[in-house]
């Protein structure tokens, strides 16, 4: 650890992001006390409605504080007509702009059903699942694919004729995110819920597109290096009933970056929503965490969105920074905080709105930093 703790810079951003991000904070508040933080916290405005008041999608020191951070903390961008010349949503430097820059190519999104959280699927099938059988973890390729600005529009007269979006599946971005599937799949504790099978699924559509063909080949490339890991595949349309009909099955999933973001919002359901969904974006030296509901404006001040995913998304912050540094402490302050978070979940202590529940977004936070201080250290 470095001796003037870890640097985190916060950035809000838009709609809801402040008052979930105020909550996460206010649980790491809860964390620190009883001796000095092992981190400090700086906070710096940007997004959507930053970019409306001043023309700049960030204040200036801000992707300075993003390129020297230990590590960044999100909440949410995006507003309603904040756009920038370009036709890109204003703010997209917090996100894409910071995914591109700092070279975060490991999206990784856990799945994980608690004791006391409904999931989302509604009808005959609410019972269906239990915490035991939801534990996964997807991990997205994040910097290429349809997201790079390989992209553009044929115009005459004044009038789109031709919009173009060229897929780059890359040797490179392949092989990393891939490595970093089956690293993930050999450190997890446990393997598929179902039967305890440590396996990495390639999620693809390579029975049709080049571009997965290649992935599908290089996650054989990459698979042979661990015998111990059992190799799964999916094609992505298959996937998408498999993971609702039998989530035990999966423990690891890897998937390219277009079709990872999709399969990872339909997997939140399963967890009981967007409000319980975080992620993190993974680069060798650097990491970016976040709530990936996004900014909700329809429910913006409020006081009512649910702020589970920024407590999820501070503890996989937590438990990076301490794995990445070999600092057993801050991994036992991961611990903490998810034991805190499961304790509220499992006795329904915080139900917000998504959840059937009546409590606002600054109860639940109190309540969660009540539990972190009845947690031990």
């Amino acid at each position: 650890m470095k001796s003037a703790g870890y640097a985190i810079a916060v950035f809000a951003g838009d709609g809801t992001g402040p008052e979930v991000v105020r909550e996460g904070l206010k649980v790491l508040g809860a964390l620190a006390e009883g001796g000095p933080a092992p981190w400090h916290l700086t906070e710096y405005a940007g997004g959507g409605q930053y970019y409306q008041k001043t023309g700049r999608e960030w204040e200036p020191e801000g992707a300075a504080a993003a390129r020297d951070a230990d590590a960044i903390l999100l909440g949410a961008v995006g507003w309603p007509g904040a756009t920038l010349p370009n036709g890109d949503i204003a703010g997209r430097a917090l996100v894409l702009g910071v995914r591109e820059s700092l070279d975060l190519y490991a999206n990784v999104r856990p799945c994980r059903l608690y004791p006391g959280v409904q999931h989302r699927i509604s009808g005959a099938y609410r019972q269906v699942w239990s915490p035991e059988t939801v534990d996964l973890v997807i991990v997205r390729e994040n910097t290429e694919d349809l997201y790079t600005p390989a992209r553009g529009r044929l115009r005459r007269g004044g009038e789109t004729e031709v919009a173009i979006d060229t897929r780059v599946v890359t040797r490179k971005g392949s092989e990393r995110v891939i490595r970093f599937a089956f690293e993930l799949a050999r450190a997890r504790a446990r393997g598929a819920p179902g039967d305890g099978v440590r396996r990495v699924t390639c999620v693809d559509k390579s029975n049709v597109l080049e571009g997965c063909r290649f992935f599908r080949e290089t996650f054989d490339r990459v698979a042979a290096e661990y015998p111990e890991i059992q190799r799964d595949y999916a094609y992505v349309d298959a996937f998408t009933q498999w993971i609702v009909r039998n989530p035990e099955r999966y423990n690891v999933v890897v998937a390219t970056n277009m079709m990872g973001d999709i399969i990872t919002d339909l997997a939140a359901v399963l967890q009981g929503g967007m409000g319980f969904a975080s992620g993190g974006n993974i680069g060798e030296g650097h990491a970016m965490f976040e709530p990936v509901h996004g900014s909700a404006p329809k429910y913006a001040g409020k006081n009512q969105v649910n702020p589970f995913a920024t407590f999820f998304a501070v503890e996989q912050m937590l438990r990076w920074l301490g794995g990445r540094n070999a600092d057993a402490p801050l991994v036992r302050q991961a611990d903490r905080l998810e034991r805190a978070i499961a304790s509220v979940l499992r006795d329904g202590r915080a139900r917000t709105y998504d959840q059937g529940g009546t409590v606002s977004t600054t109860d639940a936070g109190d309540r969660v930093a009540a539990a972190v201080r009845e947690a031990p250290a």
